[in-house]
């Protein structure tokens, strides 16, 4: 079904708490159906110039603010977001083809983003170190204090626009830093928005600047200029390397996605686990970092699991974003839907079952389940990014266990059993950033710690966490 006809707007760039312009543009696209729904402006590399310029600048005005009145700053940009939903929602769901329902909910989550940020932005502290714990330190005091590293270099993807943004941005802000954030290409319009509404809260002019366009020309340009003090980025892992190889000293938090997984033991709570595993596989059509794309599910109770598995996808309704109904849409762009069409096509000829779904219409795949899939493919060894999950029967948790760690990513996974004992050895066991136990991996609080290990990434986010990694530590000493 069609989206409405909707009229078309202008999203200009935000440099120094003003719109910017450029020669070139181009338009913003309904995912699910193509439909135009704004026009943005792609940056040249003079206006990315000026971005950078100006937050080193905009970084002594936001060094100078106290803790208190970053968070104030905080709080008043909460408030315009929350009085702004409506428009928000509206937006991811336009440039992600997200289901309205799941942009309200990222909606609801980046006001926790900010309100978490505000309060960590009050609680920054330091140290007392105890000096006379050695001879040398006799007569003398000291303590830490944390200071803001100056301006920040920002890239976020297309799957999550505005709270993946928010977590790069607002701990920046609590910490006293300023940004220059590059959304990803095809969703920057509520980041251009939430531009607009940080001036309008009264931030300094230039404390975040968003400048549009390719990753290769206006992404680059960020990733690799000195004097940002610190690059923060979520995507690809290529991308990721080449941004940690060209970082010399400066800091780098990345995020660079996985293939998670959820382990199911046969005393796991079915009803629970059940349909948390298809929402966890299919929300947003399985574009989340944290998707669940591998269930190894004990063999005694792999045939009832897959039953009540595949029941739950092929109850999913498919449909435009805009309509309240819609469970699935769309993937970000027709490649994208095509990508996930051949590696399901090329488990199928290597051996692998279908038991739902692999469908493609336009950028629409169906939710899909598999089984029998070779480890060596891309649909089962690389990150699909798409609405497919596979289902795999194991005997021994010790040897599920095995098989998670045998990924190359290691961002989270679930582990789901009533025998804590047994949940919390697997915990320690697996090699990932984050273990759900008697969840799915899916699962992020936004004040939680986040972040992998491996080909996942390095640094963590949560604003807790992002403040430290955006800020320098500096001991002051003195003597009595």
């Amino acid at each position: 079904m069609s989206s409405v006809a909707i009229e078309q707007e202008t999203y200009p760039m935000w440099i120094a708490g003003e719109p910017v312009t450029a020669a070139q543009s181009r338009r913003i696209e309904i995912p699910f159906d193509g439909m135009p729904v704004a026009t943005v402006y792609e940056a040249d590399p003079a206006i990315v110039e000026r971005a950078i310029t100006t937050a080193l600048k905009a970084s002594q005005a936001m060094r100078a603010l106290t803790q208190y009145e970053r968070a104030e700053l905080l709080e008043r940009i909460r408030e315009g977001l929350k009085r702004n939903s409506a428009e928000f929602s509206r937006l991811v769901c336009w440039e992600t083809g997200k289901p309205i329902r799941e942009a309200r909910a990222e909606v609801e989550r980046s006001l926790q983003t900010l309100l978490q940020s505000a309060d960590e932005a009050r609680r920054l502290h330091g140290e007392v170190v105890p000096m006379e714990a050695a001879p040398i330190g006799k007569g003398r005091y000291a303590i830490t204090v944390r200071e803001p590293l100056g301006a920040i270099g920002a890239i976020t993807p297309f799957n999550v626009p505005l709270n993946l943004a928010l977590h790069k941005v607002a701990p920046a802000l609590a910490a006293g830093n300023s940004v220059v954030h590059k959304p990803a290409s095809n969703t920057p319009l509520s980041a251009l928005r939430l531009a607009r509404l940080v001036t309008e809260a009264g931030a300094p002019p230039g404390a975040y600047n968003v400048v549009t366009g390719g990753g290769r020309r206006v992404g680059s340009q960020i990733a690799s200029d000195p004097r940002l003090a610190m690059v923060t980025f979520t995507g690809s892992v290529p991308v990721g390397e080449a941004i940690r190889a060209s970082a010399g000293l400066r800091r780098v938090t990345l995020e660079l996605g996985a293939n998670s997984a959820v382990i199911i033991e046969p005393d796991a709570d079915l009803d629970m686990i059940v349909p948390r595993c298809v929402t966890g596989s299919f929300s947003h059509s399985g574009q989340i970092c944290i998707s669940v794309q591998h269930i190894y599910v004990q063999e005694r109770i792999a045939d009832l699991f897959t039953e009540r598995l595949v029941a739950g996808a092929k109850a999913l309704k498919i449909g435009s974003p805009l309509e309240e109904a819609t469970d699935i849409s769309s993937l970000i762009t027709v490649s994208e839907a095509e990508r996930v069409e051949r590696w399901t096509s090329e488990a199928v000829r290597r051996g692998a079952h279908i038991l739902t779904g692999g469908k493609r219409e336009r950028s629409t795949i169906e939710p899909t389940v598999l089984t029998d899939v070779p480890d060596d493919l891309d649909i089962s060894c690389r990150e699909a990014f798409g609405p497919v999950v596979i289902v795999h029967r194991y005997r021994e948790l010790a040897a599920a266990i095995d098989e998670v760690n045998s990924s190359q990513y290691g961002l989270q996974a679930g582990v789901c059993t009533r025998d804590i004992g047994k949940a919390f050895d697997a915990a320690r066991r697996l090699e990932v950033g984050g273990v759900m136990i008697n969840d799915v991996p899916t699962f992020r609080a936004d004040h939680m710690p986040y972040g992998g290990v491996k080909k996942s990434g390095i640094g963590r986010e949560g604003p807790r966490y992002a403040i430290e990694e955006m800020t320098e530590l500096k001991l002051i000493c003195w003597r009595g």
